[in-house]
C-alpha cells in the first residue's frame, strides 16, 4: 500500500513543504525510519535525530520547519503527536478490512439482550440477558458482558474482557464467609476502549460507572461500585477498589493502585506502582508507596531516604566521638 503526501494532507491537514506526490509505504519511528516511510518528532529531545533520519517525510511541529524541509519533504502542524496518532488510523482504514458488523456465529447473545444493528460481536462472545451494546461498539473475541450491563457507543473491547462479574463481596459469619450478592450492573459510556482480560466488576447495589472516553489498559481490575470520570486512562495491571471514586483527566499508571471508598479529584495523575491510600483533592502528579504525597515532595523525601543509611553511620560516628570527648 501507498499514500501520496498530498493525499494524506487532504485527509488530515498540515502545511505540506515538499513534493506531494511522493509516495509513502509505511510509517516508522523517526530513528529507524527508511525510503518510503513517514515519521514524526514530538519531543524535542530527540531533535538531534531529524538531520540523521531517513524518512521520506517528518511531521514537525512549526519551531523545527525549517531544519525538517532542509533534509527533505515534512508535514508541519501544531501538534505532531495527534497528528501521528490520526494517521495511524487513516492507515489502519486503508490497509486493513473493516471489522463485519453483527453477532459471529460462534458468539452467544441472549434473546434478551439488545445489540444494537452497527455493533460487531465477535468470536466466542457472550451477551447475557438484558444486557446492551450501542451503535458502533466492537466487542473482539472472548468478550463476555454480564446480566443487565450495557455498553455505549463505538466503544472498543479487547479479547478476554469480562464486563460485570459479580463484585467481591462477602460478609463474615461463624468463621466462614457469607456470599453478599452482587445486585447491580456496569454502565460504560460512550468512546471507551478496555484492554484485553481487564474486568469491571458489577455493582453491590448501585451500579459501576465507566464514563464517555475512559480508557483501560490490559489487565486491569476495576471493582464494584467504582465510578471513573470522563476521560480517564488507566495503564496496565492497575487496580481500583471498590466504591473508590476516580475524576475526570486522571491517570493511573501501571500497576498502581487505589484503596476502596478513596476519591480522587478531576485531574490527578498517579505515578506507576503507587498506593493511593487516602483521598486526594487537589489534581496534580502523586508518587509513592508510603506515603503517597504530592510529587515534587516526595522525589525530595525518596531522595532523603537513599542517603539515610550514611546519615545514620555519621550520626553514629558523631555520637561516639562526643561520649570520647565527654570521658
Amino acid at each position: 500500500m501507498a499514500l501520496a503526501l498530498q493525499d494524506i494532507v487532504s485527509e488530515l491537514g498540515g502545511e505540506l513543504r515538499g513534493d506531494g506526490g511522493l509516495d509513502i509505504t509505511g510509517i516508522a519511528p523517526l530513528e529507524s525510519a527508511g525510503q518510503g516511510d513517514i515519521a514524526f518528532l514530538s519531543n524535542p529531545r530527540y531533535a538531534q535525530q531529524l538531520a540523521t533520519s531517513g524518512a521520506a517525510c517528518v511531521i514537525v511541529a512549526p519551531a523545527f520547519a525549517e531544519q525538517a524541509a532542509a533534509r527533505g519533504a515534512c508535514i508541519v502542524t501544531d501538534s505532531p503527536y495527534v497528528y501521528f496518532a490520526r494517521l495511524t488510523q487513516l492507515w489502519r482504514r486503508r490497509i486493513r478490512p473493516q471489522r463485519q458488523v453483527g453477532v459471529h456465529p460462534s458468539a452467544v447473545v441472549h434473546a434478551d439482550a439488545t445489540v444494537h444493528p452497527t455493533a460487531s460481536i465477535g468470536p466466542l462472545c457472550v451477551v447475557e440477558r438484558g444486557a446492551t451494546v450501542g451503535a458502533g461498539s466492537v466487542l473482539t473475541s472472548r468478550v463476555t458482558l454480564g446480566e443487565d450491563c450495557s455498553v455505549g457507543q463505538r466503544c472498543l473491547l479487547h479479547a478476554g474482557v469480562v464486563i460485570g462479574a459479580d463484585g467481591f463481596g462477602f460478609a463474615p459469619h461463624d468463621g466462614a464467609w457469607l456470599k453478599i450478592e452482587q445486585l447491580g450492573a456496569v454502565r460504560i459510556g460512550d468512546d471507551v476502549e478496555i484492554g484485553a482480560n481487564s474486568c469491571v466488576d458489577r455493582g453491590a447495589l448501585d451500579d459501576t460507572v465507566i464514563e464517555d472516553g475512559v480508557k483501560i489498559d490490559n489487565l486491569v481490575q476495576v471493582a464494584h461500585n467504582v465510578r471513573i470520570g470522563r476521560n480517564s486512562a488507566l495503564a496496565g495491571n492497575a487496580g481500583v477498589a471498590g466504591s473508590a471514586t476516580i475524576g475526570a483527566n486522571c491517570t493511573i499508571g501501571g500497576g498502581a493502585v487505589v484503596l476502596g471508598h478513596l476519591t480522587l479529584a478531576d485531574g490527578v495523575h498517579i505515578s506507576a506502582a503507587s498506593v493511593v491510600m487516602r483521598s486526594i483533592r487537589q489534581p496534580g502528579q502523586y508518587s509513592g508507596v508510603f506515603p503517597i504525597d504530592d510529587n515534587k515532595s516526595w522525589e525530595k523525601n525518596a531522595a532523603t531516604l537513599r542517603q539515610l543509611h550514611g546519615l545514620r553511620e555519621r550520626i553514629k560516628a558523631l555520637e561516639h566521638h562526643l561520649q570520647n570527648n565527654e570521658s
